[in-house]
């Protein structure tokens, strides 16, 4: 269940008890466990979390704890269309969107034509609309394409989708503290990976709304839904959009407060829980609404839940 602190422009949850499965092949592919397109992170202790007073206390951003880590490799970029394609030819994956027939996609990016496969908009968000058909090969409903978007991320993919690649990979899911420990690219307690102005010196570095939400996007950044994967200036790390573009799914159950988030050494969050972690905002994002495209920010959704704006990226042990 979405935590209902969490401003939905986010990612609203799939409401339905009729969750399947994930199924995949069991075969992985021929480059399984390949680092390249990887960075290598030399563990060590950070300060995690925030105490700022721009966060958000009910979400669980604070309060600042000193997290260690061993070393570990991580995705320079989320996942693209491309690579997610290659996965699907390989082992006949079939995702939760395409499964339950039908994904979350923002309004404005609805065609006319698409506007007939609408099921229903969310009550509470209703810039959220469920549109038949819609998934990570037609990510604004069958009206739509990834042809020229082969190296955007791919959206519409669930947490139970994102495993499934990580195994046919032959990587896994990042931790939250992995997460943040690479989006902060070796600078203490900054709100964003690469300091704490939001445009240095003026100039846009990540892909969040600009205008009015959500009525107006005036794309200042360049984009008005998602950048391909490897946009503006990495961090000092060489990651790429770990601010903004799509939100990322990460391996741990969500939680505010659990004895488990006192663990000091390689933590992983519950053992149990209703939703998984996400971080790193998205295009949606917005001071006004939902501030969450910083660092320390954090946000969940259900494990089987799709939406035009989250994807992901894997990390592997060393």
């Amino acid at each position: 269940m979405l935590n209902p602190q969490v401003k939905s422009c986010c990612a609203p949850k799939r409401d339905t008890s009729q969750a399947e499965t994930a199924h995949v092949a069991s075969s992985l592919n021929e480059n399984s466990g390949d680092t390249s397109g990887m960075v290598f992170l030399e563990g060590g202790t950070y300060l995690m979390g925030t105490d700022s007073e721009e966060g958000f206390p009910a979400d669980g951003e604070g309060p600042v704890k000193n997290v260690t880590l061993d070393s570990f490799y991580i995705d320079r970029c989320t996942v693209t269309n491309r690579e997610f394609a290659k996965f699907v030819n390989d082992t006949g994956y079939t995702t939760d969107a395409e499964k339950y027939g039908w994904s979350f996609v923002f309004y404005l990016f609805i065609s006319e034509q698409d506007k007939k496969n609408v099921l229903y908009v969310v009550r509470d968000t209703p810039w959220w609309w469920a549109v038949q058909n819609a998934n990570w090969k037609k990510p604004e409903g069958p009206d739509s394409t990834i042809h020229n978007r082969k190296d955007h991320p791919v959206v519409h993919i669930s947490w139970n989708d994102a495993v499934k690649y990580c195994e046919w990979a032959g990587k896994r899911m990042p931790t939250e503290a992995e997460w943040e420990y690479a989006a902060r690219g070796g600078l203490e307690q900054k709100r964003y990976p690469w300091g704490d102005e939001l445009t240095p010196d003026g100039e846009h570095v990540c892909n969040i709304w600009q205008g009015t939400f959500p009525t107006q996007n005036e794309g200042l950044d360049g984009f008005l839904s998602t950048a391909p994967s490897k946009s503006f200036p990495p961090n000092s790390y060489g990651l790429y959009n770990m601010s903004g573009n799509v939100w990322e799914w990460c391996m741990d159950w969500f939680t505010v407060s659990d004895e488990s988030t006192a663990v000091s050494l390689n933590p992983e969050g519950p053992n149990a829980g209703e939703s998984k972690i996400i971080k790193g905002g998205s295009y949606l994002c917005h001071d006004s609404y939902c501030n969450r495209y910083r660092v320390a920010a954090r946000s969940s959704n259900t494990p089987d839940s799709s939406t035009g704006n989250m994807g992901f990226r894997c990390v592997r042990d060393v």
